[in-house]
């Protein structure tokens, strides 16, 4: 089963780029709803497996026991932009656990909110830890390091922080993982199937009827994620954007090279979407147009459309193109 042709590039009358891709949809039981593409893929979730990582954070009892608010909790899932509302709140959060930058592993990186960017640069600013868009996740990190007494050196995949989130990510994907890569931020992230995220997503949706430890945990973070979409990513990003615009619950994550997660608490649903060559214009239009299908999104709500299709202009500001999802696939 290859990958689906999913999104065109139109330049003109003619479709000059085309983008694949894979998707699952899986109810709350973990079972497919529809797919395209194949299902038993092997994929590297990278960010998308962000609210995986934090649920070892809130399953322990480190966040009851650290305070943390739902703001933080959405920050914990987040590829956050830097910019000002993302670094005072990730700044306090680490005081508060009694950790300073420097305790950061996720490497430095220049704010992504393109005004404090252009600041730094002005200012001949340094990039920072704190700005790296998995600050957040990281902060976290260091909180379930400090509730678990265990030591700095918590992206090896031997630390108890590390161990925590592979049983977890196991118990809710439901595979045992046969290995993983090192993210951007340092991190290990896991592999997992097409059909195992999606599984795992939906775990996430359901959690709610449920009453053990690990989908209490699932609940909280997926409400922290609705309520907060601008600590999730920020102003201009598809999952803040897409989240607002949603006619019910969702909660919505990307992922590196062209991975997307969503979650329809409402129904049970969780979705994983894969574009093959890691187009992020390409995961951005296929998400908009899968959620559109199932009548989440309106593909005729501005904030909806800019992502689902999005024109393609020239250096001279003329528009030449546009970017749609390929007719037929996701109706």
């Amino acid at each position: 089963m290859g990958a689906i042709e999913m999104v065109e590039v139109l330049r003109g009358p003619l479709a000059e780029s085309c983008h694949s891709g894979h998707a699952v949809v899986c109810d709350a039981t973990g079972e497919i709803v529809k797919a395209w593409g194949d299902p038993h893929l092997q994929i590297l979730p990278r960010s998308s497996a962000k609210m995986l990582q934090a649920l070892p954070l809130v399953a322990s009892g480190a966040a009851d026991a650290h305070h943390l608010t739902p703001q933080r909790l959405a920050l914990s899932c987040a590829s956050h932009q830097g910019a000002p509302l993302h670094n005072t709140e990730v700044s306090a959060w680490l005081s508060d656990i009694g950790r300073g930058e420097d305790d950061l592993i996720c490497g430095p990186e220049p704010s992504r909110d393109t005004s404090l960017r252009h600041q730094m640069i002005r200012d001949g600013v340094a990039p920072r830890r704190l700005m790296n868009n998995c600050s957040g996740k990281h902060t976290g990190f260091l909180t379930l390091t400090k509730h678990l007494g265990a030591g700095p050196d918590y992206c090896c995949p031997d630390h108890a922080v590390q161990r925590a989130i592979k049983d977890a990510f196991e118990t809710v994907t439901n595979e045992t993982t046969p290995g993983y890569g090192i993210d951007g931020c340092s991190a290990p992230n896991y592999i997992s199937t097409m059909h195992g995220m999606a599984r795992a997503m939906a775990f996430f949706a359901s959690a709610e009827t449920r009453g053990d430890t690990l989908s209490r945990a699932a609940a909280r973070l997926t409400r922290a994620m609705i309520a907060h979409p601008d600590y999730v990513a920020g102003e201009g990003r598809a999952c803040t954007h897409l989240m607002r615009a949603a006619k019910e619950p969702l909660a919505l994550k990307t992922g590196a090279e062209g991975y997307f997660i969503a979650i329809l608490p409402d129904r049970g649903l969780g979705i994983s979407l894969k574009i093959t060559d890691g187009a992020t214009r390409a995961s951005n239009a296929a998400i908009a147009a899968l959620l559109v299908s199932l009548d989440v999104l309106d593909a005729d709500n501005p904030e909806v459309a800019r992502f689902l299709n999005p024109d393609v202009h020239n250096f001279a500001g003329l528009r030449i193109g546009e970017i749609r999802p390929k007719p037929g696939v996701f109706t």
